[in-house]
């Protein structure tokens, strides 16, 4: 099971991701989130990554120039974009980045989104702990696809098992205050996802 931490802003919410086995950690870079970091900030954090973990840079709504700026500014090697961006968004940052879509369940459709290397499918409100109804979701993905939205330590073995994804991204589950990460939980989730 394929697993993202994200939404991380310390050296031990970084220490506690890598040393648990997280395959991915993930900075968020979109204004307004209780999450943000800025890449000079990311930067330092990254130098803490080993190369096999996978580092994602989390965007929203931004101008492309801009994502592939901060992106290239802080080092991450994945571009995360949510929201409706258009497919030429993805072809202009697959150009020197791997990439994700995140889409909420109740907008995915299996022909609608093209040119993504993954797919993140999250709750309606991103970051915000809810999950999402499985009706929303009645048709996986076909492809390798990531589940994220209210995830935790306590239920994320339980929502593997319902939705069967490839793997598995949490932010505000493992966080003791809005944009705090907990490492005991970070531990904990990750351990949650590889009895």
């Amino acid at each position: 099971m394929f697993v993202k931490v994200c939404g991380l802003r310390t050296p031990e919410a970084v220490d506690a991701a890598v040393e648990a086995g997280a395959d991915a950690v993930g900075f968020v870079f979109a204004p307004g989130s209780v999450r943000l970091i800025d890449p000079a900030s990311a930067s330092v954090l990254l130098a803490r990554v080993p190369e096999r973990v996978e580092t994602v840079g989390v965007f929203r709504g931004q101008p492309i120039d801009e994502v592939v700026r901060l992106a290239r500014a802080s080092g991450v090697g994945t571009i995360q974009l949510h929201g409706d961006e258009p497919d030429d968004h993805f072809a202009r940052a697959a150009a020197g980045f791997r990439t994700i879509r995140a889409i909420s369940a109740a907008r995915f459709t299996e022909s609608g989104h093209a040119g993504q290397e993954r797919l993140l499918i999250d709750a309606t409100v991103p970051g915000s702990g809810a999950t999402f109804d499985p009706a929303d979701l009645p048709v996986p993905p076909s492809v390798d696809w990531l589940l994220a939205g209210g995830l935790r330590p306590d239920n994320v073995a339980a929502l593997i098992d319902a939705f069967e994804p490839s793997g598995v991204d949490v932010s505000s589950g493992v966080e003791s205050a809005p944009g705090v990460k907990d490492p005991a939980l970070i531990r904990a989730f990750i351990a949650a996802t590889r009895p």
